[in-house]
C-alpha cells in the first residue's frame, strides 16, 4: 500500500511538468489588419471607395491598407476608430502583431536555408 501511494506521488508531478512544458501555438501565417477592415466593410455592405471617402484617403491607399502593404500609423488608427469603431490601441496593436508575425516568418524562412542539408540525411540515421 505504501509503495502504491509513493508511485502516485511520483507520477503526478511528472504529468504536471509535461503540461507546463508544452509549446504555445505559433501559426505559420499572419493576418493583416486589412482582413479586419475588409470584414467590417462586408458586414456594413460598404465599398473601398466609400471607406476612402469617410477616411479621407484615396482608394489606392485603402487597397494598400487592406492588403497589408501600407502600415496603420497613429493618424490612420484614429480615423479607423472614428469610422469603423474599436479603439486606436486596437488598430495599432493589430498592426504591431502583423508586422511582428511577418518578421518571425521571414526569420524562420531565412533559417530554413541554413538547415536544408538536413533533409538529405536518412530518416532514421540516429
Amino acid at each position: 500500500m505504501i509503495g502504491q501511494k509513493l508511485l502516485l506521488f511520483v507520477l503526478f508531478p511528472l504529468k504536471i511538468t509535461m503540461i507546463e512544458t508544452t509549446r504555445t501555438f505559433t501559426p505559420d501565417w499572419v493576418s493583416p489588419p486589412g482582413d479586419t477592415i475588409a470584414d467590417i466593410l462586408e458586414e456594413r455592405d460598404w465599398t473601398q471607395v466609400q471607406l476612402a471617402d469617410r477616411l479621407g484617403y484615396t482608394t489606392k491607399h485603402i487597397s494598400l491598407l487592406i492588403n497589408g502593404k501600407a502600415p496603420i500609423n497613429e493618424e490612420t488608427a484614429l480615423k479607423l476608430e472614428r469610422v469603423l469603431g474599436s479603439t486606436t490601441a486596437f488598430w495599432l496593436n493589430r498592426e504591431a502583431q502583423y508586422r511582428a508575425g511577418l518578421a518571425r516568418i521571414e526569420e524562420e524562412n531565412r533559417l530554413k536555408g541554413w538547415t536544408s542539408w538536413l533533409d538529405h540525411l536518412p530518416k532514421n540515421w540516429v
